[in-house]
């Protein structure tokens, strides 16, 4: 096989990948902030300071943590310069540490369903600005930069609310805590790597271009599907 069309066929596959991802963040969107009935277990009976455990379990949530993956699919899939990524994902990764730490460990309380709801729409705003819909429609465009930080401070509530309704030890709880962001952190660049890798070989071909507004189309239609999902919760509680 030549060259260009090894580069084709990879993109090609790169891009069912990325449809693939997308897919299954879209059908687990209603259950991205779940903590596992065997986790809840451990973080219950858990006492004092266990930092490899908690490593673990925040690095696994966000893996599978799909509404923080489709806020950052969206975050970065017009970004094409290393640099541009690294600091968008440092501006989310800030808000999202601040706002969990500050949650658990400072007793801040808000309605999970609400703040889930706001998750979903952060994924509604992004995708609606990747289609140029704040230019096309309002004639400006919101600074990208605040939005992911402010954006951030919400997906970092989301999770804490998850880990307030727990009955989690006070013994060796900051250690834990500072150990479980530090595990979200590495979650966010495993799983950001891997879609990264996808999104290269994608870009490198004309269907690209074309399937851009399909995908982030779709990727509004998630976030609404979360949003909604968290809204009847809401009214249900």
């Amino acid at each position: 096989m030549s060259l260009p069309k090894l580069i084709e066929a990879r993109a090609a596959l790169a891009a069912r990948v990325f449809f693939g991802i997308l897919m299954c963040a879209w059908g687990g969107a209603a259950l991205a902030h779940g903590v596992g009935e065997a986790d809840q277990q451990f973080l219950t009976n858990n006492a004092g300071a266990q930092i490899v455990p908690f490593i673990y379990l925040g690095a696994k949530h966000m893996v599978t943590g799909y509404d923080h993956l489709l806020f950052l699919v969206g975050v970065i899939f017009f970004l094409y310069r290393l640099k541009e990524v690294a600091l968008y994902v440092t501006l989310f990764a800030v808000g999202h540490s601040v706002t969990l730490l500050s949650g658990v460990l400072g007793g801040l309380h808000v309605n999970a369903y609400i703040i889930d709801a706001i998750i979903g729409l952060s994924v509604v705003y992004k995708a609606f600005d990747n289609l140029n819909g704040f230019k096309t429609l309002f004639g400006f465009e919101p600074p990208q930069r605040t939005a992911v930080l402010i954006f951030g401070f919400f997906h970092g509530f989301g999770l804490a609310t998850k880990l307030q309704e727990l009955s989690l030890s006070q013994d060796g709880l900051v250690t834990n805590m500072i150990s479980f962001n530090v595990g979200v952190e590495i979650g966010q660049f495993l799983a950001l790597g891997a879609i990264l890798i996808a999104m290269n070989y994608w870009r490198q071909t004309a269907s690209f271009l074309r399937h851009a507004n399909v995908a982030n189309v779709l990727l509004m239609a998630a976030g609404f599907l979360l949003t909604g999902y968290q809204l009847a919760g809401y009214v249900m509680e």
